[in-house]
């Protein structure tokens, strides 16, 4: 009754069809929604990868930096006979003794402290950061076509493409939070922790990962405000959100008050999610 009457009121100022538009850009803003909850549930853990791979100390060449070991004979007259060589060759100790302590080269050891997952997820983190999320979105949806004759998203693939790209985007985000968290935790109950006998696995979950989430609470939830008012950024490839929405109208009908709408659940939802993040920070605050 109360929305029959408001649309009667809103009729007799001359605004009806404002008031259809703006309901009908509300209803679009709430799809906003689902995308979110996609992003969240594949960014974060994605994000959580990435930060180890960064953190990965993996080096398949440190062998090169290993001293040789000589063979062992089974057969007790090899050694002499090796003795009689190098007599008759005239070589002196030291001579042998810098052969043996020769120093590997630059190469060498820049090859052996080589760490190539760490290398890998910086360069992918460095080139997401460093471009604009437009430009990713467009690569993304419009990219597999182009190259390769086949747009792989399908008719409707579009919110599809955004959430792919919007989930590389943020994972990326999120792994610098998750890395940053990780390390602020202090290396000595790590240390603590394996003279009591915990596993890495104990360690990273009853230690270090409750820790973690406490200290990353204030970014996280920065990064998934900001997350909530990028999603605009998509109508680039011609997906159907808020903002577009509210604009729809404002072109057909002349008129500019639905996009305030699209102010107010802006406004709304990330007022929902502050109180949310503030509860949790509150909770977690028994980590001092």
């Amino acid at each position: 009754m109360f929305w029959t009457v408001t649309q009667s009121l809103l009729s007799g100022l001359g605004v009806q069809n404002g008031s259809c538009a703006g309901a009908h850009s509300i209803a679009e803003g709430i799809t906003v929604l689902e995308p979110c909850a996609k992003l969240l549930h594949f960014g974060l853990p994605l994000g959580l990868v990435i930060a180890f791979g960064s953190m990965s100390k993996w080096t398949p060449f440190r062998f090169l930096l290993q001293p040789k070991k000589g063979k062992k004979s089974e057969e007790p007259g090899q050694a002499a006979a090796e003795r009689d060589l190098s007599d008759n060759l005239a070589l002196t100790e030291e001579e042998s003794g810098l052969a043996d302590k020769r120093e590997p080269s630059k190469f060498v050891k820049a090859l052996a402290s080589f760490r190539p997952v760490h290398a890998l997820t910086d360069i992918v983190v460095w080139v997401v950061r460093g471009t604009p999320l437009m430009l990713q979105l467009m690569i993304i949806y419009y990219g597999p076509g182009l190259w390769f004759d086949n747009n792989i998203w399908g008719g409707d693939g579009r919110m599809t493409a955004s959430v792919v790209a919007f989930v590389i985007n943020y994972a990326c985000y999120f792994s610098v939070i998750y890395r940053g968290g990780i390390q602020g935790v202090p290396v000595g109950q790590r240390e603590a922790a394996q003279v009591l006998g915990f596993t890495r696995r104990q360690i990273f979950f009853k230690i270090t990962l409750l820790q973690m989430i406490k200290r990353i609470v204030p970014p996280m939830s920065n990064e998934i405000i900001t997350l909530v008012k990028d999603t605009s950024l998509a109508r680039i490839i011609a997906v159907t959100e808020l903002i577009k929405a509210g604009e729809s109208f404002m072109k057909s009908s002349g008129i500019i008050w639905p996009l305030f709408y699209t102010g107010v659940f802006y406004l709304i939802f990330v007022g929902i999610l502050t109180i949310l993040f503030n509860f949790i920070e509150r909770k977690l605050s028994y980590f001092r």
